[in-house]
């Protein structure tokens, strides 16, 4: 197999691509963004006594928003600047979307990084760094996720503040039937790893080993079905599968976890595919 060595350019000083350009092809094709199957609601968006968000994208499974601003060159004050008055702007218009943050620049630097880290968690903001490859007949965009969105946890995954239930409890709350459910789920788990147990907690069933929790995957019981949570990111071809087999399931993006809506029976029709997802949550738990 023969290696050919990239040629990366500088997008900024080549002399027929502008910034008009990078927005068409990124509009054209959104996925290569990497931020899943989103669609293109806007361009150069007008906004209120602030200029034009470049591309406004929407995902049209989850109503999620990301305006996205494209940087030439290195990211700059300015940038970092716009791209969170029109997320800010864009939010207010629109409540009823979940909005998300996108800054796109050839060289993510290191100050910026450190910048976004004093509020990480408070604005939900990506970074993408934008590479332009030399090929024989034009150039090719390279877009890599420097910086994703920060999942926030929910307050009842605190064990600090999570107040303790017992079995009986759970029993009251959704049915000898649905808990018995949460059991059947733990039996795979422990072909994973033999040594987590359930850890009975007021809003839901977590896990834990050898005492210490680890919530990778996460039960709520209910009278008729169970609600299983599993810390994943979010996978286009996973999606597909559960719509192939009519699973019953939605991507909680805001937290990064998959809610899956089991009744009796489908544990063993699906067995493999929870299998599958419980291994990759608890791999990266464990990263």
């Amino acid at each position: 197999m023969k290696h050919h060595k990239l040629e990366f350019l500088s997008v900024k000083e080549h002399p027929e691509i502008n910034e008009a350009w990078i927005q068409q092809i990124i509009a054209d094709d959104p996925t290569i963004l990497g931020l899943g199957d989103v669609i293109l609601r806007d361009k150069e968006r007008s906004q209120l006594r602030a200029g034009r968000l470049d591309l406004l994208f929407q995902d049209p499974n989850t109503n999620k928003r990301y305006e996205v601003e494209v940087q030439l060159g290195p990211t700059d004050e300015s940038h970092i600047i716009r791209t969170i008055e029109y997320w800010d702007l864009e939010r207010k218009r629109y409540p009823q979307y979940d909005h998300c943050a996108v800054i796109i620049a050839e060289d993510v630097t290191n100050r910026f990084l450190n910048v976004i880290s004093l509020f990480n968690g408070h604005i939900p903001l990506i970074a993408i760094q934008m590479r332009a490859i030399k090929l024989e007949d034009g150039i090719g965009l390279l877009f890599t996720k420097i910086l994703d969105e920060f999942a926030l946890g929910l307050v009842d995954e605190d064990e600090e503040v999570a107040e303790p239930a017992d079995r009986e409890y759970w029993l009251k709350r959704g049915s000898e039937e649905t808990v018995a459910l949460a059991d059947k789920l733990l039996s795979i788990i422990k072909e994973i790893d033999p040594l987590i147990e359930l850890k009975y907690n007021k809003f839901y069933i977590g896990l834990a080993k050898n005492g210490i929790p680890n919530n990778f995957v996460s039960f709520k019981p209910k009278k008729k079905w169970i609600n299983v949570e599993i810390r994943l990111t979010e996978d286009l071809e996973l999606n597909e599968q559960f719509e192939q087999n009519a699973l019953d399931f939605e991507y909680l993006s805001k937290w990064g976890k998959y809610r899956l809506r089991l009744r009796s029976g489908d544990i063993d029709t699906y067995k493999q595919i929870l299998k599958q997802m419980f291994q990759s949550a608890y791999e990266k738990s464990n990263e």
